[in-house]
C-alpha cells in the first residue's frame, strides 16, 4: 500500500474552536461554514496536585453538561446534512479533528481534541479500509506535531474508547487526543523503570529487552509482522491486553519510518477484528450483541524527557470484558491499591487471540 498523503483543510466553528479535515486526495470541498448559533465555549479547567501520590488531577466541572447518549439522528459527530447541524459542518468527510467542546484540559492547562474516523455513524475502526486507517495514522501524527509545539504541552496522548461499558457516551466511531501540560504518572513510572534497567544492565534499553524477550518466548505473541510485533505482556493487567511495538524503536509517531507506516493498518485492523471475535462469531457476545468494548492507547515520549530516544512508542489495546457477558471491574485491590488481579492467564489470552485470526 502506498503512503497516504493527508490533505488538510482547517476552518473555525461558530464558537471559535478549530476543526481540521484530513482527506486522502486534494480538492475535497470542506469549506462549508458552521451555521449553528453557538456562544463562545466557557471552560473551568484547573490542574491540582496530589501531594501524597505526586499525581496531577484535572478538575473540569463544565464537563457535567456534555452531550450524553443522543439519539442517532441527533449525533453531533455525523456530517451536517438532512437538516442536522453538527460539529462537522461539511455534508461528508473522511477524517475530521476538532477541539473538544467539553475539554478535560484547556487553555494553559493543555488541550483536548476529538478525532472522527469516518462519517459512517454505524461503522467502527475495525470496519475501515487500510487506506482510511492510514489516513487516521497520518492525522494522529500531524496532530502530535502541532500539539507538541504548544508551549504548555508536555505529552501528547492519542486514544480511542469504544463501548458503553468503557464509559463512551457518543456511539459514532471516534477517538480523542489529550495534550497534557505535565508528564502523566504512568509514563513517569515507565521512564523510571527504564532508567533503573539501564543502570542495572550497563546501558541496555528496557523496551528493547521486553520486546525481545516476548518474541523469544513466543507463547504470548499474537502477531509478528515485518515491522510490528503484537503480544500479550507477561504481566498483563487486563483480561485481554495486547501491546503493539514497531520493530525499530522510535520515541513517537513522527519518527515512524515509511515501512512501519505502510504495515500498520494491516496489523492494527487485524487486532481490532480479532477483539470483535473473542466472545462470539464476530458479534461480541453473540448475534445482536454489541462489539467488544476496548481502550486503545498510544504511548509517546514526553517532550521534556532527558533522552527521548530511550522511550519506545507503543500502543496498548485492552478490553474490560473477561468472558461472554462478564466485565472486569476495578474493585478494592485495583482501585484502592493499584494492584491488579487478572482472571485470564496471559498465555491463554494470547492463544485465544491467535485462534480468532482472520482466514
Amino acid at each position: 500500500m502506498k503512503k497516504t498523503a493527508a490533505h488538510k483543510t482547517a476552518i473555525r466553528l461558530a464558537d471559535g474552536r478549530e476543526l481540521i479535515y484530513y482527506d486522502s486526495r486534494a480538492g475535497a470541498p470542506r469549506t462549508a461554514p458552521d451555521r449553528r448559533p453557538l456562544e463562545a465555549t466557557v471552560t473551568t479547567c484547573e490542574i491540582r496536585h496530589d501531594p501524597l501520590l505526586g499525581d496531577d488531577v484535572a478538575i473540569a466541572s463544565h464537563r457535567q453538561g456534555r452531550t450524553y447518549f443522543p439519539p442517532p439522528d441527533q449525533c453531533p459527530l455525523c456530517p451536517s446534512r438532512d437538516g442536522l447541524l453538527t460539529e462537522i459542518p461539511a455534508p461528508d468527510y473522511e477524517v475530521a479533528v476538532f477541539e473538544n467542546r467539553f475539554p478535560a484540559l484547556a487553555g494553559g492547562a493543555g488541550r483536548c481534541e476529538v478525532v472522527c474516523f469516518t462519517a459512517d455513524h454505524d461503522a467502527s475502526f475495525a470496519d475501515l479500509s487500510d487506506e482510511r486507517a492510514a489516513l487516521v495514522l497520518a492525522a494522529w501524527t500531524d496532530r502530535t506535531a502541532e500539539l507538541a509545539a504548544l508551549p504548555s504541552v508536555e505529552q501528547v496522548f492519542c486514544f480511542e474508547n469504544r463501548g458503553e461499558e468503557i464509559g463512551v457516551t457518543l456511539a459514532h466511531p471516534h477517538g480523542q487526543i489529550y495534550a497534557y501540560p505535565f508528564v502523566t504518572p504512568r509514563t513517569a513510572r515507565m521512564l523510571a523503570s527504564a532508567a533503573a534497567h539501564r543502570e542495572r544492565t550497563g546501558g541496555r534499553n528496557l523496551f528493547d529487552d521486553t520486546v525481545a524477550a516476548e518474541r523469544a518466548d513466543g507463547r504470548r505473541v499474537v502477531l509478528d509482522g515485518a515491522h510490528w510485533t503484537a503480544f500479550v505482556p507477561h504481566a498483563a493487567h487486563w483480561p485481554y491486553e495486547v501491546h503493539l511495538y514497531p520493530r525499530r524503536r522510535v520515541p513517537d509517531l513522527l519518527a515512524l519510518d515509511e515501512d512501519a507506516r505502510t504495515e500498520f493498518p494491516q496489523i492494527y485492523l487485524e487486532l481490532l477484528r480479532r477483539f470483535d471475535r473473542l466472545f462470539g462469531e464476530g458479534q461480541g457476545d453473540g448475534p445482536g450483541a454489541p462489539p467488544t468494548p476496548y481502550v486503545s492507547a498510544w504511548h509517546q515520549a514526553p517532550l521534556s524527557a532527558r533522552d527521548r530516544t530511550e522511550f519506545a512508542l507503543h500502543l496498548e489495546l485492552f478490553t474490560i470484558r473477561r468472558t461472554a457477558g462478564k466485565l472486569k471491574f476495578l474493585a478494592g485491590s485495583e482501585s484502592g491499591m493499584n494492584v491488579f488481579i487478572n482472571d485470564v492467564p496471559p498465555e491463554a489470552a494470547a492463544r485465544r487471540l491467535r485462534e480468532v485470526a482472520s482466514e
